[in-house]
């Protein structure tokens, strides 16, 4: 389906111009700028469009001089947008937050623990982006201050369907090459990152067994 042609921003500013500074026909002016025929009759009639200041399409980069000459010698040629001079970017449309259902939000806690003990290398932003927590939901659980820390437990996220493996193992690798281009930057400027230890609290790095129900640890 082919896209409608593009209008001046406006119609009645720029007609008004048109009718007042070219010899345009009311057909033509009307076909530009998207009005009816009588209308623009109306506007060089003064009856239509009182008090509108006239917009010139030639200075708003809509119209060229060459192109108004040219219609005003040929009655039958009508008048088109001009190329834009400028391209405008894109605009990017900011992604929503990843919506969780109410029944899987209580599991959010056990997920961000797992990613803490099990992917240190993802930064909070990580985190956040693949389950929808927050950053202070992290922090109080990083730091074992959650209001309900004494039973998080730490889950696959997968697991818990809060997302895929696929997302889980994308995640990953941008974090670990995020790590590495840090880690290159750092022994260009003759820094070193902290070990893991530092990095990352004890209270994260315990023993996983510390989760693992008793018939797992235990010996037969």
């Amino acid at each position: 389906m082919a896209a409608e042609p593009q209008k001046p921003l406006m119609p009645k500013a720029t007609a008004v111009w048109l009718v007042d500074n070219t010899s345009l026909t009311f057909e033509q002016i009307a076909d530009f700028c998207g009005l009816h025929p009588l209308e623009v009759k109306g506007i060089a009639d003064e009856d239509v469009a009182k008090g509108i200041k006239g917009q010139d399409p030639v200075s708003a980069g809509q119209l060229t001089r060459d192109a108004i000459e040219a219609a005003e010698k040929d009655p039958k040629i009508r008048l088109k947008m001009a190329a834009p001079k400028h391209k405008m970017p894109a605009i990017k449309q900011k992604k929503a937050p990843r919506y969780t259902p109410v029944s899987k939000r209580q599991d959010k806690p056990d997920a961000v623990y797992w990613l803490l003990r099990n992917h240190p290398e993802m930064a909070d932003a990580d985190i956040i982006k693949l389950i929808g927590t927050t950053k202070a939901t992290i922090q109080k659980i990083r730091e074992r201050s959650h209001w309900n820390a004494t039973n998080i437990k730490a889950v696959d996220p997968v697991t818990l369907g809060l997302c895929t493996q696929l997302e889980l193992d994308l995640a990953v690798t941008r974090a670990n090459v995020k790590r590495e281009r840090a880690a290159k930057r750092a022994a260009k400027t003759g820094a070193t990152l902290k070990p893991l230890e530092e990095a990352v609290p004890a209270a994260v790095i315990e023993d996983d067994s510390a989760d693992r129900p008793e018939d797992e640890t235990s010996e037969p």
